[in-house]
């Protein structure tokens, strides 16, 4: 078994309001230093170890996880996770 870790990010030049309310809210709690924020998602998935492992992941993100047009995706494989 693998663990796959996924990080979705909006892209760049999405605007992201929900980022702009926690960096709004965090400086009404006087944390000025925080210049920016960006809200994400992180999915662990565990998954068969197989030869098109990268592929499948590929097409998991592609077709359900991301929205491809407004987020981008990374992902991590960990070896040996326990059962």
């Amino acid at each position: 078994m693998k663990k796959v870790k996924i990080y979705i990010t909006l892209r760049e030049s999405v605007l992201d309001p929900q980022g702009q309310a926690v960096k709004n809210s965090l400086h009404n709690m006087s944390y000025e230093d925080v210049q920016d924020v960006r809200i994400g998602k992180y999915i662990e998935l565990e998954m068969k170890d197989s030869e098109d492992l990268t592929k499948r992941i590929e097409e998991l993100c592609e077709k359900l996880l991301a929205n491809t047009v407004i987020e981008n995706y990374r992902y991590e494989i960990e070896e040996g996770v326990a059962q």
